[in-house]
This record gives C-alpha cells, sequence and structure tokens, in this order.
C-alpha cells in the first residue's frame, strides 16, 4: 500500500514539566533506553510503512539528533524518517495552531510520493499496533475516513475523544472531551454490563484526496474541528482495537505506564520480538551489578549498580547507584555520558550517591545526587522549585540537576 506516516510531536508539553523544560514530548525518555517517538514510528516500520514525517515545533533539537542517529535506512530502500519543524514559509507566517494546521503547514512535504492514503499518528502513546489490517478495512469500508478506537470505562471517557457507531461500524457522533456531562451519558455504548465508551486513540487514516479537502481550510484541530466535520458529509468509519494503549500525557500517567512495565506479566510487552521497539545503538557495556536486591526492576544496560535495594524501578542507561542507597518505584532516566576519572575535587558523580532513599519518583537524565539523600513526594503539595517538581503524588529531579549530600525533600 502507498500510506506515509505523519507522527504529532504535540505541543509545549507543559504538563509534562520539567520533562520538557529542555526537549520536545516524542524525546521524552521512556522504558530506560527509548524515547516516545520510539513506539510510533517502530509500529510503523513493523507494519510496513517507511516513509515517516514527525512534525514538531518546540525544544526539537535533542528529536532531531535522537531520529537522525536512529533511523538511517541503506541505499537500497527509499525508507526514511524526517522531522518536519514549524518554519515561516509563502503560505504561512506562523507556528503550528493545532494538530489540523501541522499537518497542513507539512502537506507539501508528506505529498511529495503521491501517497493513495496518509496515517496520522499521535508522539505520546504507549501502544503495539499493526496498522495493515487497519488499512485493509478502511479500504473494505470504502471509507474516507478510519478512526481507531478502544472501549473504555466512564472514569477515562470524560477527557477523551468519544464517539458513537452505527451496526455498520460508520461513525454517527463525535464529541471531543465531553467530561462528565449529560452528553457523556448519551454517547454510552448500548449493551449489558459495566460502563463503556468508544474513545479515539488519536489514530487516523485518511484518503489523501480527503484529506486535502478536508484542510482547505482554516480549522486547527482534528478533534474539535476536522473529525466533527468530516463526519457530516463523508464516509467516517471506526477500526476497534482491544490491546493495550496508553496516553502519556502527564507526569503522573508518565509515571505509572513506566511502572507497569517493571510488573512480572505487563500489559505491554517489551519482549515480543515479532513487533520489536527501534531505537538509537548504544555500543555500551553490560551493566554491573557489584551488590544490590533487585526486584520486579528493569536495569538498562551501562548501569553501575551499588545500592542495597531497587524495588519495582526502572533504571536508565549508564545509571549509577552507590552503596547503601534504596530506590522504590522510581523511574531513573540515566546518563547521556559518563563522568571523566578525573572528577573535580568537590564535584558530585554523576547519578544516585551513597545511602540514599528515593521513593515514588522520577529522576532525569544527567541528575548529580549527592550522599545521604532523601527524596520522596510523601507529605508535598503538587508545586514546583528549583530543585523539584511534585505532580500527583510523583516527584520528578529535573535533567541535569546538583542535589547536594544530605539533602532531604
Amino acid at each position: 500500500m502507498n500510506v506515509v506516516g505523519v507522527i504529532l510531536g504535540g505541543g509545549e508539553g507543559k504538563r509534562l514539566q520539567p520533562l520538557t523544560r529542555d526537549r520536545c514530548k516524542p524525546a521524552v525518555p521512556l522504558a530506560g533506553k527509548y524515547r516516545l517517538v520510539d513506539i510510533p514510528v517502530s509500529n510503523c516500520i513493523n507494519s510496513g510503512i517507511r516513509r515517516i514525517y514527525v512534525l514538531t515545533q518546540f525544544n526539537s533539537v535533542s528529536l532531531h539528533q535522537h531520529v537522525q542517529s536512529t533511523y538511517v535506512f541503506d541505499q537500497f530502500h527509499s525508507g526514511y524518517v524526517r522531522i518536519l519543524a514549524a518554519q515561516q514559509t509563502p503560505g504561512s507566517e506562523t507556528w503550528f495552531q493545532g494538530t489540523a494546521d501541522a499537518v497542513r503547514q507539512g502537506l507539501r512535504y508528506v505529498l511529495d510520493r503521491q501517497p493513495d492514503h496518509v496515517l496520522i499518528l499521535s508522539g505520546d502513546q504507549l501502544y503495539r499496533m499493526d496498522f495493515r489490517p487497519v488499512l485493509e478495512e478502511h479500504i473494505k469500508n470504502q471509507a474516507e475516513v478510519t478512526i481507531c478506537t478502544k472501549p473504555v470505562p466512564r472514569n477515562e471517557a470524560g477527557a477523551l475523544g468519544i464517539m458513537q457507531a452505527d451496526a455498520k461500524g460508520r461513525i454517527i457522533r463525535f464529541v471531543e472531551k465531553p467530561g462528565n456531562t449529560p452528553v457523556l451519558d448519551e454517547l454510552r455504548e448500548p449493551g449489558p454490563g459495566p460502563e463503556r465508551y468508544l474513545a479515539s486513540m488519536g489514530i487516523y487514516v485518511f484518503n489523501t484526496k480527503v484529506l486535502l479537502d478536508l484542510l482547505d481550510n482554516d480549522a486547527k484541530d482534528f478533534g474539535k474541528n476536522i473529525i466533527p466535520q468530516a463526519i457530516q458529509n463523508r464516509a467516517v468509519y471506526r477500526y476497534l482495537f482491544n490491546g493495550y494503549w496508553r496516553d502519556i500525557g502527564t507526569i503522573r500517567s508518565f509515571w505509572e505506564a513506566n511502572m507497569e512495565l517493571a510488573e512480572p506479566l505487563p500489559e505491554f510487552n517489551l519482549y515480543d520480538m515479532n513487533a520489536p521497539l527501534y531505537t538509537h545503538m548504544r555500543y555500551l557495556p553490560p551493566s554491573k551489578i557489584n551488590c544490590c536486591d533487585l526486584n520486579r526492576a528493569l536495569l538498562s544496560e551501562g548501569c553501575i549498580i551499588s545500592g542495597h535495594r531497587i524495588l519495582g524501578s526502572l533504571i536508565g542507561v549508564r545509571a549509577k547507584v552507590g552503596e547503601g542507597t534504596v530506590i522504590e518505584r522510581t523511574v531513573m532516566m540515566g546518563a547521556d555520558y559518563y563522568d571523566p576519572k578525573d572528577l573535580p575535587a568537590g564535584e558530585i558523580p554523576m547519578g544516585v550517591g551513597r545511602d540514599c532513599f528515593i521513593r515514588n519518583a522520577i529522576i532525569d537524565k544527567n541528575a548529580r545526587i549527592g550522599d545521604g539523600c532523601y527524596i520522596t513526594p510523601d507529605g508535598k503539595s503538587d508545586g514546583a522549585t528549583d530543585l523539584y517538581t511534585v505532580q500527583e503524588g510523583v516527584i520528578v529531579i529535573p535533567k541535569k540537576a546538583v542535589i547536594p549530600p544530605g539533602t532531604r525533600i
């Protein structure tokens, strides 16, 4: 099939601050060794879609570096992954104003190879999907637009795009983020059992000509503008997906998604070799465990671990953990490089020092945490300081932060 994939990089990522302080959402590290952008790109590659564009405008340098060093196709394949950053053009002098506007501004590049279909994906979700059945069902239904959907319970439905479909799967109503209102009651899926609602996954297949027609206006957003408009006079169908899918738009959801990966049998399987996740090859040495009780932990390559206990946590590449340290339910993102052998006197080494206690935390890359530190969100209200941010019961130590020895947070 002649298909082009378009990955939406999202806006400023305010709800993921401080993880998005120096990088865009697709570049945020995930599961110790990956980046968020690796999820949709890997799904595309595993589905045979090898012409992929990533649309972004905020803090895109880190994303550029990752994509350019990771997704290099050989001369015998026509595949590529290209970054389309917001820019001034003869047709537009503004930054992206929304998801639809981002695609509109990138269309002249996306349509270079005259694709029959355009697959539009979000850059901040964790899921594994083969897009080939989606495209096959799209063609079988003679659809002009197909929206991937997932049944969700009421407590999740209010913050998502919710729709209704007829017996043939054609969408007849769509409401973006209805909230806990009487409108949500009207959108409930029929049938016995617990309340279920048909939620948009933010994954769309468009016939190219239809996409061009639907974007021939100044509408800014797919969920708020384009999809409700298309339902009125276009053949819009749903594709039902029942697998694991997690939206990673907040600190809490990001932390929970990572914590789930450390469970003995997580819903999202990192070890499925039929659909691998691709990322940058780092050529790092094996991780070294000098002394530590590891329980339900994911340990990335290149680490040196001398702690007392690591429980229910993810430890990123090149991470160092000192003797006597306890880390519980924490995402430690590791480091981009190792310290030099001769560290200047008085400088705190990269990683976590000796005799520290860290719980319910996210430690961003290249952080330096001194000996004897105590870091937990217990008893703290949401808020931010120079040293940390607390959101919904999770404490975040920002990238390159330096926490002096003996600090209690």
